[in-house]
């Protein structure tokens, strides 16, 4: 039989979980009501957002199609477009400018410098007063061939010269020490000033041929081996091997013609028993019109070929300066070796290394100028 405290536990137990049951029925319908209501708040404010929303996006739809919004949406919208052209417009035209600019400037420097080379050729072919267009005498060798336009780069003259000696004077008595008849020397010179291919008449005494020859080389500017090499030139004249190295840096023109030079005057050398000049001989007579120093410049023979001073204004050239002798001798002091100027009664320079560089090239012609056309009469 159960007892009496048992039967209390159940009857609290039973009270306990009734009375629970109500209270959660009562949350659960607490809790249900609650949340419907958010739900319900939730679904009103969603609801209230959309219509805003909608709202905002037909009147901004509605403004914009307006005439007044459209036009001045167009406006914006062509404003920038034609902000964008214009610097576009700017940049091209900037870019434009700068060519047009870089290409004046490339013509005005292509113009100079054409202007330089007209001005150059012309001090050049006017070295001298009174030098005409069609002048040699006086005439830098490098015109005289290009206005020619022979096949070879030495002056007629020369050839003409050289040709007329070989036909007819090798013979002939002190060639190209005897002056010759001035008279007769300055028809030559005229005849070839106004026609570079001018024929020597025959019957000329080969004396004149070979004064004229030797005239028209005093008259270069420039002497045949140049300024720039002369003391190289000097230097090598005791070597072969090196005197024809040394004559290879001359210009073409120069090189040709000082070989057709020297091949003549070793023609004339072989015949020294009868016309007395060998090659020391004719060294002494030529080496003072081929090789010579800035400022001895053999002015002694431009008697032949000189002309009537101008007036200061048709012509720009100084006058040529005139040195003493001992204007030429070296400074006090200064070593001297054997081959250095010894000034003259008559105040010429006697310059006997060049006489020996001179000496050397119609001795050794030959084997110096190995790689050359060599000059060849028949």
């Amino acid at each position: 039989m159960p007892s009496a405290v048992s039967q209390q536990w159940q009857e609290k137990a039973t009270g306990f979980f009734s009375s629970s049951g109500v209270k959660l029925k009562e949350a659960s319908q607490t809790a249900g009501t609650f949340v419907g209501e958010v739900a319900k708040d939730a679904k009103g404010n969603v609801s209230d957002v959309a219509e805003r929303f909608g709202s905002m996006v037909r009147n901004r739809w509605t403004i914009l199609r307006q005439p007044a919004t459209r036009h001045a949406v167009q406006e914006s919208l062509i404003s920038a477009a034609a902000t964008t052209g214009t610097f576009l417009r700017k940049g091209i035209t900037g870019t434009k400018d700068k060519v047009v600019v870089g290409k004046t400037k490339v013509e005005e420097v292509a113009k100079k410098t054409a202007q330089k080379s007209k001005i150059i050729l012309t001090d050049l072919e006017r070295w001298q007063k009174g030098v005409a267009s069609t002048d040699v005498f006086g005439v830098p060798i490098e015109v005289t061939v290009q206005r020619q336009q022979a096949i070879k780069p030495i002056p007629l003259i020369l050839v003409k010269c050289a040709d007329y000696l070989v036909l007819s004077g090798l013979n002939s008595q002190y060639l190209f020490k005897a002056e010759g008849d001035k008279k007769v020397i300055e028809q030559l010179v005229t005849a070839y000033n106004q026609d570079f291919n001018a024929s020597i008449p025959e019957g000329v005494n080969p004396i004149d041929v070979a004064a004229l020859l030797k005239y028209y080389i005093a008259s270069l500017p420039e002497p045949l081996t140049t300024f720039e090499l002369y003391d190289e030139i000097k230097g090598a004249r005791s070597s072969i091997h090196a005197m024809r190295n040394v004559l290879k840096k001359l210009p073409s023109v120069n090189y040709m013609t000082l070989e057709f030079i020297t091949a003549l005057l070793l023609r004339v050398s072989q015949k020294s028993v009868l016309n007395k000049m060998d090659a020391r001989s004719l060294a002494m007579e030529m080496a003072p019109v081929i090789m010579w120093q800035k400022d001895r410049k053999p002015e002694s023979y431009r008697k032949y070929w000189s002309r009537p001073p101008k007036s200061p204004s048709n012509g720009s050239m100084d006058p040529t300066p005139a040195y003493s002798a001992w204007d030429m001798l070296a400074d006090e002091g200064e070593d001297m070796d054997a081959s250095s100027h010894i000034p003259l009664d008559d105040g010429t320079p006697v310059d006997f290394g060049a006489i020996e560089v001179i000496q050397c090239l119609i001795e050794q012609h030959n084997p110096i100028f190995t790689d050359a056309n060599e000059t060849v009469w028949r």
